[in-house]
């Protein structure tokens, strides 16, 4: 909610028309009024609360009960811009809701955010295309309720400490803790497992943080790079949204060999991945070798008053009006691009 007020009052400074629209944490949508003091107050309208669905043979969400005509707008829409993290926002799921509506919207399509969402088979994928990346292990949920000491006994061969534990599928650091001894450990691998069916496992090394924004389809290209000194023992949920004590360095005091590396393994990184539009990716500077790794990639980042995103873009040239508007001009660009496929096919 942080980051939908932040894009919407730059919207409105760049001169567009924004409809907020809000989803409750049980999936109910919210149209007209002020969603997000609905959302933030908890007093949620049932009147104004909807289903949106997409109707066949007409182009845009349409409210499933006809006699909410302040949602009827949502069909005028030019682009949808989802400001959604984690599961059902950033996974793909939404995105496929938005290509069966038929209309554009901003980021990543359902492939590239699965991809971006799941951080095992991203580092998968990079790591078969020679991009470096950490040393990980991946666990299912049912592995470590049927052979929890197989399991942890097989991080500590392979991975050691200290090391992280995640859920494979989230965002914004939810669910992430670190190991340094077997307690924390399983400890870590519970709380990630009540996220998500498959974890990941990652080792910890001591490391600068950078981060890059990309921007773009067919041909993106890369912000100056920015270094994030967390607040904390490491950059978590509390440590993004909610504290002030992390400090963002940008651009970041690096040689300008490292950065143009950094730039170049970014874009590579988003084309693998099949992203669109925009997209935030994290890298490690280990000390002491200055060994580069792709730490992930977030193909809806955060977009508030201390988030990277905008401010790495700031720091390019592109100020954060002139971004959320080509933002969507890259949404209504792809979607014209996909619009040229043939979805029907006759022999003849």
């Amino acid at each position: 909610m942080q980051s939908a007020r932040a894009v919407m009052a730059a919207l409105r400074q760049a001169g567009h028309d924004v409809v907020p629209i809000g989803i409750t944490p049980d999936g109910r949508w919210l149209a007209g009024g002020d969603p997000l003091h609905a959302l933030s107050s908890g007093h949620v309208d049932d009147e104004r609360s909807i289903a949106m669905l997409p109707q066949p043979g007409q182009r845009g969400l349409v409210p499933v009960q006809p006699s909410a005509p302040e949602a009827l707008p949502i069909t005028d829409l030019d682009v949808l811009f989802p400001v959604l993290h984690g599961t059902y926002g950033e996974d793909g799921t939404v995105q496929g809701l938005f290509e069966l509506a038929a209309v554009p919207y901003a980021g990543a399509g359902v492939l590239g955010s699965a991809l971006g969402m799941d951080k095992v088979v991203q580092k998968t994928l990079w790591r078969g295309l020679g991009l470096p990346v950490t040393d990980f292990l991946s666990v299912t949920r049912r592995e470590l309720e049927d052979h929890p000491n197989r399991v942890v006994s097989e991080i500590e061969e392979t991975i050691g400490y200290p090391c992280f534990t995640k859920p494979a599928n989230l965002g914004s650091s939810v669910g992430v803790s670190k190991a340094t001894t077997r307690e924390d450990l399983e400890r870590g691998l519970l709380t990630a497992a009540q996220y998500d069916a498959k974890l990941i496992v990652e080792v910890g090394i001591d490391a600068r943080e950078l981060e890059v924004g990309v921007l773009g389809n067919d041909e993106p290209r890369a912000s100056v790079v920015g270094e994030i000194i967390a607040g904390a023992e490491f950059y978590d949920y509390r440590a993004k949204y909610l504290d002030n004590g992390s400090q963002a360095i940008i651009p970041a005091d690096i040689p300008t060999e490292t950065a143009d590396q950094v730039r170049k393994l970014a874009i590579a990184a988003f084309k693998a991945l099949s992203a669109n539009g925009l997209a935030r990716v994290d890298f490690f500077l280990e000390r002491g070798s200055d060994r580069l790794l792709l730490n992930e990639i977030n193909t809806m980042p955060g977009f508030t008053n201390i988030s990277m995103y905008p401010k790495l873009w700031e720091a390019s040239g592109v100020p954060f009006p002139e971004l959320v508007t080509r933002i969507a001009e890259l949404a209504i660009e792809r979607y014209q691009e996909r619009s040229r496929n043939r979805t029907s096919y006759s022999a003849e």
